[in-house]
């Protein structure tokens, strides 16, 4: 009988040592990240939620709150909610500031912005 209580001890314990070695270590940096990305280029190649700053024009409406935007490095779609334009008016002339993140899919990249402003 002894044995059996002994035996059950030690796979409990060890048990629950094995299962403190295979749960995942948390840790980290969370907080503001000083890599932004500031071109099209470089956005069409960034890993999804990267954020974006970049300066250019928007060339085109694609409708449901989508628009083609164009820098001296290439194109992207964007996306701007209503609430996110703060009462700018934009044409293709207009030069924009935009920053958002990247929104990256296996199969496609577009920058879902967060705010937009005018160039100085």
């Amino acid at each position: 009988m002894k044995k059996i209580v002994l035996v059950s001890a030690l796979v409990l314990a060890s048990s629950s040592v094995f299962a403190a070695q295979i749960t995942p270590q948390k840790g980290g940096f969370t907080g503001p990240s000083t890599v932004t990305v500031t071109t099209v280029e470089v956005a069409l190649e960034a890993k999804d939620d990267t954020p974006v700053t970049l300066t250019g024009y928007i060339v085109a409406a694609l409708g449901d709150e989508e628009y083609q935007f164009k820098d001296s490095t290439g194109v992207v779609i964007i996306e701007i909610d209503h609430r996110d334009w703060h009462g700018i008016e934009a044409t293709p002339e207009t030069k924009l500031v935009i920053e958002g993140e990247v929104d990256s899919d296996w199969s496609y990249t577009t920058i879902d912005v967060n705010s937009v402003k005018l160039a100085k």
